[in-house]
């Protein structure tokens, strides 16, 4: 009888771990919800406005971004300052740094060329 109630324990403890780990992932927050949150948090930490995402990928870590922002409005909006920061989102969704790893006028060509770095 007491191998009946180990066994049941067992089993108890091994759902409670996996619902644990379940509830882990569904709070684990989704990459549109990672992508809308870092663009509202880069812009309201820097005071700039977030053009766009160039990139997105997970890690380990979490997520990492590169943003382009509007650092300088100008007119033509072709001489815009535009500049790109990378950016580094927790497992959670929540910004943990950001640097700004180049700045250009918007209407300028990529001098790195396509898909270099």
């Amino acid at each position: 009888m007491s191998n009946t109630n180990k066994t049941s324990e067992s089993q108890d403890s091994q759902q409670s771990s996996q619902k644990s780990h379940e509830s882990q992932e569904s709070r684990r927050p989704r990459p549109m919800e990672v992508l809308r949150e870092a663009r509202a948090q880069l812009a309201e930490l820097t005071g700039m406005t977030v053009e766009s995402v160039s990139s997105f990928e997970q890690t380990e870590e979490g997520w990492a971004l590169e943003v382009e922002v509007l650092e300088l409005e100008r007119i033509p909006d072709t001489m815009s300052l535009m500049a790109s920061y990378q950016v580094e989102i927790d497992t959670d969704g929540l910004l943990t740094g950001y640097r700004r790893v180049r700045r250009y006028e918007r209407g300028r060509a990529d001098a790195r060329g396509a898909g270099g770095r």
